[in-house]
C-alpha cells in the first residue's frame, strides 16, 4: 500500500486494497493494520484474505494523508512496514464567504460604475472545485453589478442612487465553484450571501413647506407682537437634514415680521393702522450650509385676513363641501412620519383675526397619529402624520377611529367643531406563524402499527387570507420514521415504521410552520417510545451446574431485554426441588441457599437417600410486566462442606471451587510431576544396582536371587477424595495406611548382595551364565472408603481414571525393566 491513494468520497465498507504476502517456509500468514495511538482508524484488514476495507468516512480537508502500519506474520515472525495513504480530493465543499455580514454605507451621489465593495469567498477543495466565481441573482430593479472573478461590487453603469426613493438595497451574491466529481457525478456547489447597502443621504434636495396653503388672521383686539401664523418647512434630504432659515421676501408692507428660526409670523403694528383687509406674504425657507451660507430654498405664500368679530365656529370641509366624517383605506404599518394622503381635509373659521384662531387635536389611540398644524388661524389644510407605526395594525383591528377636534382659543365663546376620522386598514403579511408551544412532548407505544398518531402541533398566523394559512413540514435527524399532515399538523408514524424501545426509545426532530410567502417558525418535538413487555427473561444456560458450600449461597441470573421497568424487573422463585423443602431463593437477586436447619454434611447425607450430595432445583424467572413472561432453568447443585485449609494451595482451591476444570488441571500437573520423579528414581536405582550386583565369579555363573525375597517397593503420594471439600488434598498413602490400620510403618529391607553360586553342572558350558538382579516394583496406592468414592464428583472420576492409567504405565515400565535382567 505504499503511496496508495483513495478518493475522499469512497463509501464506507468499500474494499479498497488486497494485501498479499507469502512465507518462505510456506506457513500460513496473517495480515494486520495498526494506526498511531490517538489517531482515527480508517481501515480494517481481514487477517486471512488480506482484504482492506474502509470503515470511516474520509475528509481530505481535515486529513489528506493517513499513516498506517502494515504487518504480516506467520505466528512466529512479524514484519511491519509504515505506509502513507493519500486522500484525493473531490468536489464536496461549497464556497464560504469571508467577513460576513456584508454591510456597506455609500453616498447617494456615488458615480455610476464606481467600485463600492469586494466580496470574497474561499473553497477548501482543490483544482477546479476550489476556484470561485461570483454573480448576482437576477433582479429587474438592481442597480449594481459584480465582477465574476474578483468579486468587486460596482454601481451599474447608467444607474444612480436616490436616498429619498430607496434608502437601503439588498443584493444577493452567489459564489460558485468550478465544479468537479463527487461520488461519480459532476457537481457544481454554490453559496449565497446578502449584501446590505445603506445609501447615505447627500444634500441634493431643496427644502419644502409642510401644510400649505397657509392662512393667517388679524383681529381687532390684536396687538403688536401677536402671532399671525407659523410656517413649517423641512429639508428634502431627510437622512442628513440642514437647519432652515425663514425670511419674508415680499408682501409684508412693513407690518409683519417672521422669526428666522421658528417661522412664526407676527404683527408689528396695531390692526387699526392696517390699510388692507387681505395680505399675501411671500415667505422663503432656505437651508443653512456648513459655513452658515444659505443654500437651496423654497417659497410659499401666507394669506392674512383682517377680521374683527367672532361669530363663526370652525368648520371642516371635504372635496364636496362641509363634512364631519372622513374615511381612508390604507395598508397597515405605514412608516413613521408618513403623511396620510388619502385625507383631503380643510378646516376654516370665517371670523377674522383672533376670532378665527383655534387648535386642532386628535382624540383616539394615544400617540398613533398627530395632526399638523396644531394651531390654525382662520383656515388650514389638515395633515395627519403617522407617529407610531405599531399602532396601525390590522391584527389589532381592521378599523381605527379618531375624533378630530377644532377648538377656538383666546375667545370667550370657545366655538368648536368635531369630525370623525375613520381609517380602514388593509392587511399585509407582517406576521410569522407561531407555534402554541416551543416544545412538544409525545409518547407512543412500541410496536404501534404504521400510521399511528403521535402528536399534534398547532401554529397560528394572525394575517388574513392566504398569508394566514399555515403549512406544516417536518425535518431533522430523527424525523425519518415520522410524517406530518401539512394542513392539520397531525404527526404520525410512517406506514412502514415499526418502533422498538429496545432499539431506540428517544427521538427528537423539528416541525416547521410556513405561510405562503415563506415566513416560518420552528418547534422541537420529543417522542418517547414506551416499552411493551415483549421479551421473556432468559438464562444463559437451561442446565446450570453449581457447587454450594454449606452456609454460602450460589447465584443464578436471568436477563430480560425489555427496555423499561417493570418489564425488565425479574423475580425468582423455586418451582420444584429434589429434595423438596431444602432450598430458599432471594426473589430479587436469584441467590439460592440451603434452609437454615441444614448446617452440616451429616444433615445433608441424612436427607439424601442415595448419599450422593448432588441436588437439583428448577428455578423460574418471571418479569413484572403485564402480561408477565417467565422461563425456567434446572440448577444442579453439588453440596459440599467448607474445609479449613491453609497456605497458597488452600487459597487456590477455594477460589476454584466453582471451576472444577481449573482444579483438575492443577491435580493432573501435580500427578505428572510425581510420576516423573518416581520414574527418574527407579531408573537411578536400577543403574546403581546393575553395577553393584555384577560380581565376576570364577565359573562366571551368578545364582538367581530367591523368589521369596521381598522386592523394593516405591510408592508415590496419591490424591484422596473423601468428601467434596477435600478433593484437592494431597496425602501420603503410606501414612494413610498407617493411620487406617493402626500398625507401624514397615521400612523396606536393604538391598542384599548376591552370594557365590555352587559349581555349575557338568552339562553347562563355561561361557554360559545366569544373572540375578534385584526386582524393582512400584505401586500407586489409593486411599478412601466406599463412602468417599460414592460421593466423588465428575472431576474425581476423571482424576481416578488418570491415576489408574499412570499406574498401569508405571507397572508396565517396571515389568519391562525386570524382563531385561533375564
Amino acid at each position: 500500500m505504499a503511496l496508495f491513494s483513495i478518493s475522499e468520497d469512497t463509501p464506507v465498507g468499500t474494499q479498497i486494497y488486497v494485501l498479499n504476502g507469502t512465507d518462505p517456509e510456506e506457513d500460513p500468514v496473517r495480515y494486520g493494520l495498526a494506526f498511531e495511538k490517538g489517531s482515527t482508524e480508517y481501515f480494517r484488514v481481514d487477517p486471512k484474505s488480506g482484504n482492506v476495507t474502509l470503515i470511516q468516512e474520509l475528509d481530505r480537508e481535515k486529513q489528506d494523508e493517513i499513516s498506517v502500519h502494515v504487518s504480516i506474520t506467520d505466528g512466529r515472525n512479524k514484519v511491519v512496514e509504515t505506509v502513507r495513504v493519500f486522500v484525493t480530493d473531490t468536489n464536496d465543499e461549497p464556497p464560504e464567504f469571508l467577513n460576513l455580514p456584508f454591510i456597506i454605507d455609500i453616498p447617494e451621489d456615488t458615480a455610476p460604475g464606481s467600485s463600492i465593495y469586494r466580496v470574497q469567498a474561499v473553497d477548501k477543495d482543490m483544482g477546479s472545485g476550489g476556484s470561485v466565481s461570483y454573480y448576482l441573482q437576477t433582479s429587474p430593479f438592481t442597480k449594481f453589478t459584480i465582477d465574476g472573478h474578483s468579486g468587486i461590487l460596482r454601481v451599474k453603469p447608467g444607474e444612480t442612487l436616490d436616498f429619498e426613493t430607496t434608502p437601503t438595497h439588498f443584493v444577493t451574491v452567489v459564489a460558485k465553484d468550478g465544479g468537479g466529481k463527487y461520488k461519480g457525478k459532476h457537481q457544481v456547489l454554490t453559496s449565497t450571501a446578502t449584501v446590505t447597502i445603506n445609501v447615505i443621504d447627500s444634500q441634493d434636495m431643496p427644502p419644502y413647506f409642510v401644510g400649505t396653503p397657509y392662512f393667517g388672521y388679524i383681529y381687532e383686539v390684536s396687538v403688536p407682537g401677536s402671532e399671525i401664523y407659523t410656517v413649517y418647512a423641512k429639508d428634502g434630504d431627510q437622512g442628513n437634514p440642514n437647519p432652515i432659515h425663514y425670511s419674508i421676501i415680499n408682501g409684508s408692507d412693513g407690518v409683519f415680521d417672521i422669526n428666522s428660526t421658528s417661522g412664526c409670523i407676527t404683527l408689528t403694528t396695531f390692526p387699526s393702522l392696517l390699510k388692507n383687509e387681505l395680505y399675501e406674504i411671500k415667505v422663503k425657507a432656505s437651508e443653512i450650509g456648513p459655513n452658515n451660507e444659505l443654500q437651496d430654498y423654497d417659497v410659499t405664500t401666507v394669506t392674512v385676513r383682517v377680521v374683527d368679530l367672532n361669530n363663526h365656529p370652525p368648520t371642516f370641509y371635504g372635496e364636496n363641501g362641509p363634512q364631519n366624517k372622513f374615511e381612508v383605506t390604507m395598508y397597515e404599518h405605514p412608516p413613521a412620519g408618513e403623511i396620510l394622503r388619502g385625507f383631503k381635509i380643510t378646516v376654516n373659521d370665517s371670523d377674522q383675526g383672533a376670532n378665527a384662531k383655534f387648535k386642532l387635536r386628535l382624540v383616539g389611540p394615544s400617540r398613533v397619529l398627530r395632526v399638523v398644524p396644531q394651531t390654525v388661524l382662520n383656515e388650514a389644510q389638515v395633515t395627519i402624520i403617522v407617529e407610531d407605526t405599531s399602532g396601525i395594525d390590522y391584527e389589532k383591528g381592521p378599523t381605527l377611529s379618531f375624533k378630530l377636534l377644532a377648538v377656538e382659543i383666546d375667545t370667550p365663546e370657545r366655538f368648536s367643531a368635531t369630525a370623525d376620522i375613520v381609517i380602514n386598514l388593509l392587511d399585509t403579511n407582517d406576521n410569522i406563524p407561531k407555534f402554541t408551544s416551543e416544545y412538544y412532548i409525545a409518547r407512543v407505544p412500541e410496536n404501534s402499527p404504521g400510521g399511528s398518531s403521535v402528536s399534534s402541533v398547532t401554529a397560528n398566523d394572525p394575517d388574513s387570507g392566504s398569508w394566514g394559512e399555515v403549512k406544516y413540514t417536518i425535518y431533522g435527524s430523527g424525523s425519518d420514521l415520522f410524517s406530518i399532515n401539512a394542513s392539520s399538523g397531525l404527526i404520525t408514524t410512517q406506514p412502514w415504521t415499526s418502533l422498538d424501545a429496545e432499539v431506540r426509545s428517544k427521538y427528537n426532530f423539528y416541525v416547521k410552520a410556513e405561510d405562503s410567502e415563506g415566513k416560518y417558525s420552528l418547534a422541537e418535538v420529543f417522542v418517547t417510545v414506551t416499552d411493551m413487555n415483549d421479551h421473556a427473561p432468559e438464562f444463559d444456560e437451561v442446565l446450570v451446574e453449581k457447587t454450594m458450600i454449606i452456609g454460602t449461597p450460589v447465584k443464578i441470573e436471568a436477563v430480560d431485554e425489555d427496555a423499561e421497568s417493570p418489564n425488565n424487573v425479574i423475580e425468582y422463585s423455586i418451582m420444584t426441588a429434589d429434595p423438596d423443602n431444602a432450598f430458599d431463593i432471594n426473589a430479587d437477586t436469584g441467590e439460592i441457599k440451603l434452609k437454615p436447619y441444614i448446617k452440616s454434611m451429616e444433615i445433608v447425607q441424612n436427607i439424601t437417600k442415595q448419599k450422593d450430595c448432588k441436588w437439583s432445583v428448577v428455578v423460574e424467572a418471571r418479569d413484572r410486566g403485564s402480561p408477565s413472561f417467565s422461563t425456567t432453568a434446572v440448577v444442579n447443585i453439588d453440596i459440599t462442606e467448607a474445609t479449613p485449609l491453609k497456605g497458597p494451595m488452600a487459597a487456590f482451591l477455594m477460589k476454584s471451587r466453582d471451576n472444577p476444570l481449573k482444579a483438575l488441571g492443577m491435580v493432573t500437573f501435580i500427578i505428572s510431576v510425581l510420576v516423573g520423579g518416581t520414574v527418574l528414581i527407579s531408573t537411578a536405582m536400577y543403574m546403581r544396582n546393575s553395577k553393584s550386583n555384577r560380581i565376576m565369579p570364577a565359573r562366571h555363573i551368578i545364582k538367581r536371587r530367591p523368589r521369596d525375597q521381598q522386592p523394593w517397593t516405591f510408592k508415590i503420594p496419591v490424591i484422596k477424595f473423601t468428601n467434596p471439600g477435600e478433593k484437592f488434598l494431597i496425602t501420603n498413602p503410606e501414612s494413610s495406611l498407617q493411620q487406617e490400620t493402626g500398625s507401624p510403618r514397615l521400612k523396606p529391607p536393604p538391598p542384599i548382595a548376591p552370594c557365590l553360586p555352587p559349581p555349575p553342572p557338568s552339562n553347562v558350558r563355561p561361557n554360559e551364565r545366569l544373572r540375578a538382579v534385584p526386582t524393582i516394583s512400584g505401586a500407586l496406592a489409593s486411599k478412601g472408603s466406599k463412602k468417599a468414592k460414592s460421593s466423588r464428583r465428575k472431576e474425581g472420576n476423571i482424576s481416578s481414571a488418570l491415576v489408574s492409567e499412570l499406574k498401569m504405565k508405571l507397572e508396565q515400565k517396571i515389568h519391562e525393566n525386570n524382563q531385561g535382567y533375564y
